[in-house]
């Protein structure tokens, strides 16, 4: 009990600290190349995580888990980052939530893959209602449409789900801010090479709300996020706590509601305790 408890608290904080990332990716990607984000806002990450790693005198990892880091690697540290940053040159941030809708079920079919968990049906029938829900939400609030920025996002979805998975059966025996550590040093050396060749010509006038945004991505998005949502995972099961991506989307409206004074739909309030409903369900099964 007080494992899944464990689990299902840091995978939200995991969420909360995840909700800001593609708002924050639409603004930085105004002023940077998305290759150019994607590779720096790891090189910064990297750098805190080497400086983590020395200062707590981490063993590193063994010959067979290298595999697995690399995997880790290209779906949250490459895979993700570039893919989205390239999507939302071409669709909204509004519009973006239609795909994270579809992550939860991305994460729990590679736990099941990966991990070898085997949740019940019921789970898969609260896990995919609820996708629906929320795709069908989002869908109602963006006429934005990409086929391009579309197709980017998919793909973000299934190597983000691939590499949450393999990071969640890794955290078991390195650790959640480990594992998103020795990621993303072992992909340092590739990334500060393509941040030199991306590197943009003119910089210095470039807007505070885009430095901020690229700050945001780097520390929380890219490393702080991960130490509770790795934990999170491999604490309380990657299929049941994945479930609580559901609730992503609308954090972010809140957010943007809370900050910006943006309007509340009350559609939002309804489909938002009805996913709600859907991940407490999913939890039951999981």
């Amino acid at each position: 009990m007080q494992s899944s408890f464990s689990g299902w608290g840091n995978g939200m904080l995991g969420v909360l600290i995840f909700s800001g990332s593609l708002p924050a990716t639409r603004v930085a990607v105004g002023g940077f190349d998305p290759l150019f984000l994607t590779s720096v806002r790891a090189v910064v990450a990297a750098g805190l995580a080497l400086i983590l790693l020395v200062i707590f005198r981490q063993v590193r990892p063994e010959r067979s888990e290298v595999f697995s880091l690399i995997v880790v690697a290209l779906g949250v540290v490459v895979g993700f980052p570039l893919l989205t940053a390239m999507a939302l040159t071409h669709i909204t941030a509004a519009h973006s939530v239609v795909f994270t809708g579809l992550l939860p079920l991305s994460t729990a079919l590679f736990g099941v893959l990966r991990g070898g968990e085997r949740p019940s049906p019921a789970f898969w029938v609260f896990s995919v209602v609820g996708a629906t829900a929320v795709v069908g939400f989002a869908l109602s609030q963006s006429a934005d449409v990409s086929l391009v920025g579309d197709l980017l996002m998919l793909g973000a979805i299934v190597v983000c789900g691939l590499g949450y998975a393999e990071g969640a059966m890794l955290t078991r025996r390195l650790g959640g801010w480990q594992v998103i550590s020795w990621a993303l040093v072992m992909a340092l050396p590739v990334m500060a090479g393509l941040a030199i060749y991306a590197w943009p010509g003119q910089v210095a006038g470039l807007s505070v709300s885009i430095w901020i945004s690229l700050g945001y991505v780097s520390v929380f998005s890219m490393l702080i996020g991960f130490v509770f949502w790795y934990r999170g995972l491999a604490a309380g099961g990657t299929a049941g706590v994945g479930q609580l991506q559901l609730l992503q989307p609308f954090i972010s409206l809140l957010l943007a509601a809370f900050l910006l004074g943006e309007a509340v739909a009350p559609l939002m309030i309804a489909t938002a305790v009805f996913v709600v409903l859907c991940v407490a369900g999913a939890k039951r099964f999981a």
